[in-house]
């Protein structure tokens, strides 16, 4: 298995919820996705396995045994191993001291939102704030029924940092569409266009 599959980003998650009881990877991935939007979009099946594969390879997961459910196929079913926990507090401990520098797609665009001009960015703004405070509110809800049957608030102190995000977001969107409308951000003037023959 090849070493950059432990380098894969979902192995923090997979490890975390190994550490929560074991679990076989049908069940894992499926609780990837459930629980986050960036690991719902990394974690396909091919990845997960491979993963699940390189994590037992390095001994940081070990098989329990087969589960079956039904006249479903039997699954492995793993748990964390002792190398498995301490390699999770290490990665853990390093990404959260670090404040690295993570590029998102919208940081993308907006380094080019003079592209859109300024009616086409405020209407751009103006949607992403529409659909982003629909998610927010969303979110919040999942959050309060969450807390409201029981779940601690360390099982979900990342929702909690998500919506902190999101309303930060939307706080600076708000703001430079508002200064786009007033004319108060300078809108540069269009660059020529150039004769592409």
């Amino acid at each position: 298995m090849p070493r950059r599959a432990l380098d894969n980003p979902i192995v923090p998650a997979v490890l975390g919820l190994l550490l929560e009881q074991p679990s076989h990877p049908h069940k894992l991935l499926a609780d990837l996705r459930a629980r986050s939007e960036s690991h719902a979009s990394a974690a396909t099946r091919g990845t997960l396995y491979n993963t699940v594969a390189a994590l037992a390879e390095a001994g940081w997961i070990a098989s329990q045994g087969q589960e079956r459910t039904g006249n479903r196929p039997e699954r492995t079913v793993y748990a964390l191993t002792e190398a498995g926990h301490a390699e999770l507090v290490r990665r853990l401990d390093a990404q959260i001291r670090d404040p690295e520098h993570e590029f998102s797609r919208f940081l993308g665009a907006v380094a080019h939102l003079g592209a859109l001009g300024p009616d086409g960015a405020v209407d751009a703004l103006t949607e992403r704030v529409r659909r982003l405070r629909a998610r927010t509110a969303e979110d919040e809800r999942r959050l309060a029924e969450a807390l409201e049957a029981g779940v601690p608030r360390l099982h979900v102190i990342e929702a909690e940092y998500a919506l902190r995000l999101a309303h930060a977001e939307l706080a600076w969107i708000d703001t430079v569409a508002e200064e786009i409308r007033t004319g108060t951000l300078p809108w540069p003037a269009p660059a020529p266009q150039t004769d592409a023959r």
